[in-house]
């Protein structure tokens, strides 16, 4: 199917239509939209862009997605300038109109995203073999601010003596043996560590090369951000007590609901919930900064317990009415 100035036009549905067109007259009150088609999609990146064509009551517009924006057919007479424009400007988008590190819910393992944002950073200026070697220097760094934060979060619990600080493969061993216990996550702790494991090796000899290119220096970013996010994801799972399925009713659809202390805002909690049968797990605290695991055999001091009401509104401590 084409539309009369010979392009092909796509199939789209009413609800995407109206979007579009609640997009447009939202950025220009103004106008009224008279006309609106979809006549080209692409995947960049893994991103997928489709080009709406936009006549209104005054002139026409590109609309271009994911993210949205609109762009005058005036000053771009060309789709494919638009499109061109578009992804570029979507690549270059400030990193303060990024969603913030704390938006992510990753407490406390912030600061090591931070590391891999730097590291990103310096793959964006890298040039010749001293820059790649500095990206390596990054990713390295990276990758050692999660595993310093969590060993506090997950502390060696062996009476063997616990490796140094900075023995990344030792610290992610146990870090996925304690997050990914069982021989459930037989294959998700193999895949972790062996993941870990290989981009520690990498980045290391990107350090030291002075045979690398930018290629090598984009491959450890990728891998070092990888490690961070995958590793992250299980130990915030294990750490705040997050089943890999609903206990009550096996359902996979688990979700993290949130409260704060009507006393102190800056005092949060969160708890697993299920979306299908609405099980909920034990609150924990969410800080900002690493704080070990209670194990089984420790026990906090009777004055420090709270017992947390459902929904969360109130922290009672024993002996105090509801």
């Amino acid at each position: 199917m084409f539309d009369p100035g010979g392009r092909r036009v796509l199939q789209a549905t009413d609800e995407e239509v109206s979007e579009i067109t609640d997009y447009v007259e939202w950025r220009a009150p103004d106008l009224k939209v008279t006309f609106c088609q979809k006549i080209y999609s692409e995947c960049v990146l893994s991103h997928r862009h489709d080009v709406w064509d936009v006549h209104t009551t005054k002139d026409r517009w590109w609309v271009i997605t994911n993210p949205t924006n609109l762009y005058s057919q005036a000053m771009f007479p060309n789709m494919d300038l638009a499109m061109t424009f578009h992804i570029g400007l979507m690549l270059r988008v400030p990193r303060s109109e990024k969603t913030p590190i704390s938006a992510g819910q990753i407490e406390p393992f912030a600061k090591a995203f931070e590391a891999a944002a730097a590291a990103h950073d310096a793959l964006g200026q890298a040039h010749k073999v001293a820059d790649y070697q500095t990206v390596g220097v990054r990713c390295r760094e990276a990758l050692l601010a999660f595993t310093a934060i969590a060993q506090v979060a997950i502390p060696w619990t062996s009476a063997d003596e616990p490796p140094k600080k900075s023995d990344f493969k030792a610290w992610i061993d146990h870090i996925c043996a304690a997050s990914l216990a069982g021989e459930t996550n037989k294959h998700r702790r193999q895949l972790f560590k062996t993941q870990a494991d290989a981009a520690w090796t990498f980045v290391n000899w990107l350090t030291h090369t002075t045979t690398s290119n930018w290629h090598d220096a984009e491959a450890a970013v990728s891998a070092t951000e990888a490690v961070i996010s995958h590793c992250t994801n299980a130990a915030t799972l294990h750490i705040r007590g997050v089943p890999n399925e609903c206990p009550q009713c096996g359902d996979h659809r688990l979700t993290p609901l949130r409260a704060e202390n009507p006393d102190d805002a800056e005092e949060v909690w969160e708890r697993a919930f299920c979306t299908a049968c609405e099980w909920m797990g034990n609150p924990v605290r969410i800080t900002e900064q690493p704080v070990a695991i209670i194990s089984r055999t420790e026990r906090p001091a009777e004055d420090e317990c709270v017992i947390p009401t459902v929904p969360l509104r109130k922290l009672t401590k024993p002996g105090e009415d509801e």
